[in-house]
């Protein structure tokens, strides 16, 4: 078995849509926003458009679909009137996953804001905390994103998506989304062999591999360690096929979803090809 490929769908006009446009470019698995990324308030779901969302669900085949939440939300904010926001946000990111029936919502998890890191991992787990005591009994996963650790954002290191989990009440609600931009910004190489089987053991004995649930699949624009958000298409950036070939055809990842987010024009023939390219990478 493979791991499902697939890439970031717009929602525009309706998330159902999203089915629609992952399907006429061999889309597997994808990743969608269930509401506006860049704003705090969000209109509730269209029942109807639910309705659309399963039937095209059944109808494509697309499966295991995840959403990525607001990049406002920072459980890690030493501010309470933000840090409320933000629960209040992923409340609502989960309950739209929940009535959808995805995978998880990706999370980034946060920044300490000068506070230090222990701080800012403590106040993240309490902030999980606060938002799956609010949506007991779900299934959706909170999917913890690895990042490049621009600033003062959490979770570049391996040790720190640990520790948010160990922290929190309900262990079993989270899990990891790994971003191979991310993990290569934040120091990670995983270009060889040796590199990619340190790399995954270290991420076993921190985590654990039972844990990592998706993939984003993004080259990296900048170099090993830069710790810049910036993503490229796949192979042409600091990353390289090989990377992405090491965990294509890791066997432990089979059936995973792997998604891209790279730049795309509206006919989408970008993900057209990073997706050919990744299918070529299979052994």
């Amino acid at each position: 078995m493979s791991p499902k490929l697939g890439a970031h769908m717009s929602a525009a006009g309706g998330v159902s849509k999203a089915f629609g446009r992952g399907h006429s470019i061999g889309c597997e698995t994808m990743q969608i926003f269930t509401r506006n990324q860049n704003r705090w308030d969000s209109k509730p779901l269209d029942p109807g458009e639910v309705q659309n969302w399963h039937a095209a669900s059944q109808q494509t085949g697309i499966a295991p679909v995840i959403s990525h939440a607001s990049y406002l939300i920072n459980l890690g904010s030493p501010d309470d009137a933000l840090w409320e926001k933000s629960i209040d946000a992923l409340v609502d990111e989960l309950q739209r996953a929940e009535t959808l029936g995805l995978l998880g919502v990706v999370l980034h998890p946060g920044a300490h804001m000068q506070q230090g890191e222990e701080v800012g991992i403590s106040r993240v787990a309490a902030g999980l905390d606060r938002a799956h005591a609010a949506t007991a009994g779900f299934a959706t996963l909170t999917l913890l994103e690895i990042t490049a650790g621009q600033g003062t954002n959490l979770g570049y290191k391996f040790e720190h998506l640990a520790a948010m989990r160990s922290q929190a009440v309900d262990p079993e609600r989270i899990a990891v989304c790994f971003d191979t931009c991310h993990a290569f910004a934040a120091g990670y190489d995983f270009r060889t062999a040796e590199g990619y089987a340190a790399m995954i053991d270290a991420f076993d004995r921190t985590i654990g591999l039972e844990l990592l649930r998706c993939f984003h699949l993004n080259d990296s624009k900048g170099t090993l360690g830069n710790r810049k958000d910036r993503h490229e298409h796949v192979g042409k950036g600091g990353i390289g096929l090989s990377g992405f070939a090491h965990i294509l055809n890791d066997p432990r990842f089979a059936g995973l979803p792997m998604i891209i987010e790279t730049d795309k024009s509206d006919d989408m023939h970008e993900d057209v090809e990073n997706l050919a390219v990744l299918r070529g990478l299979l052994s």
